[in-house]
């Protein structure tokens, strides 16, 4: 694999030499000065890059070979692309342009979609070493995923739907784990062991379908997408996350919209019924839906919450700091009441997860909050929330955090 720089401008090149050197990253010829000591004996005071031709830093970026170091290279590229996106007048934006920037300047953005480190089996996008017309594209491409919890506590992918513009399925795959499940939660996901019995497609395939769409600048689109990018292990720097673009008129109370909650306000309909799988495909679909509403009816970005939407916030509560090694069956133990779990990955290897709750009635969630016995306190934006520690079914002991979704009245 080689990096493609003859199209590339001048300053991207400059920028990448410089975190060169400043990381001593050595290619076939060495670090940058031995490099040029090599290739000019009469480097004098033109080590500087910025003094230097647009063949000379192809010339030394092109001795990299190594994936680690190429991965390092085109995820600042990538990086360079949003802050020069940052930095553009709003002006000049077209509509999926500025979807993009309100995903990337969300404060959460830069924690959400910090994937780094990468091993040998990331897929890293090239876009930001492309020319313009490219990196300016408006193709659009929604995908979602349905993950499985694997016995070393990392989601495992099992399934991927992507849809156009058009709406139109492009990819529907089944995905075979590369480790041992533990849990299939195929309430949530609605995929079974037997589902994937079969299937020999890999993580790094379904990267290999995606790739041409990523190199041609195409924008991806999804609901909490790096979730969805972390288990896919790409990282491409055009996205439009659902989840980040969207608000609440009165954000503290609520947190994130949902995408049901999304799709019941700007749609007019439920992507999923209470106690019904997932399926990737129609969230997908949906994603796409409520970006296309902004794009072609200007809707707006803030929405008011109705009643309904709050009597559903207040049916949920929200597990958090969940040690990686307990499972979605001791979490069921964990509450007393009729719900459903919906899980949310890690975002590190070994690292915590996170689920919601979803119970009937508020009355039903407030009842089993009072059932749970911990420590009574509140989160950071003052939402009640209790530290619980249980026994697991190993016999160790584990703690974690059950916290409501909306303040007390």
């Amino acid at each position: 694999m080689e990096l493609k720089l003859a199209t590339v401008e001048k300053k991207v090149l400059e920028e990448l030499v410089n975190l060169a050197q400043s990381r001593d990253l050595r290619g076939e010829k060495g670090n940058w000065k031995e490099f040029l000591n090599v290739y000019d004996e009469n480097v004098g005071s033109l080590k500087d890059p910025s003094r230097r031709s647009h063949d000379d830093l192809v010339q030394f970026l092109s001795t990299f070979k190594k994936k680690e170091d190429l991965q390092v290279l085109k995820c600042h590229a990538n990086h360079l692309l949003i802050e020069e996106l940052k930095q553009e007048s709003e002006d000049k934006d077209t509509p999926e342009q500025m979807l993009v920037r309100l995903t990337v300047e969300h404060q959460n953005y830069s924690f959400d979609y910090s994937f780094q480190p990468y091993s040998e089996d990331w897929f890293v996008s090239d876009v930001g070493l492309k020319m313009s017309k490219v990196m300016k594209s408006t193709q659009i491409v929604a995908l979602d995923c349905e993950m499985v919890l694997c016995e070393d506590g990392t989601e495992g992918l099992v399934r991927v739907g992507v849809v156009d513009s058009d709406l139109k399925v492009i990819l529907d795959k089944f995905v075979k784990p590369d480790k041992p499940v533990v849990d299939y939660r195929t309430y949530i996901t609605g995929v079974t062991a037997e589902d994937i019995k079969n299937t020999t497609l890999s993580v790094a395939d379904i990267q290999e379908t995606l790739q041409p769409f990523l190199s041609e600048g195409t924008i991806l689109v999804g609901h909490s997408l790096n979730r969805d990018l972390q288990v896919l292990k790409i990282d491409h720097p055009k996205v439009i996350d659902t989840a980040l673009v969207f608000k609440y008129s009165n954000e503290r109370k609520l947190r994130r919209p949902s995408l049901n909650n999304l799709c019941k306000s700007i749609l007019g309909y439920e992507v999923r019924k209470d106690y019904v799988p997932h399926d990737c495909v129609d969230d997908a679909a949906a994603a796409m839906k409520l970006v296309l509403a902004v794009i072609e009816k200007r809707v707006d970005t803030t929405i008011k919450p109705s009643k309904e939407m709050l009597e559903v916030e207040k049916a949920r509560l929200f597990l958090h700091k969940i040690p990686h090694n307990v499972t979605s069956e001791e979490l069921d133990q964990l509450l007393s009441g009729k719900f459903t779990l919906d899980v949310k990955p890690a975002k590190t290897q070994r690292g915590y997860y996170c689920a919601f709750v979803v119970f009937n009635s508020s009355e039903e969630a407030d009842q089993a909050f009072e059932n749970v016995d911990g420590i009574q306190m509140t989160d950071s934006v003052g939402l009640p929330q209790k530290q619980v520690t249980f026994k697991r079914s190993s016999g160790s002991r584990a703690s974690l955090y059950v916290r409501k979704m909306v303040q007390d009245e």
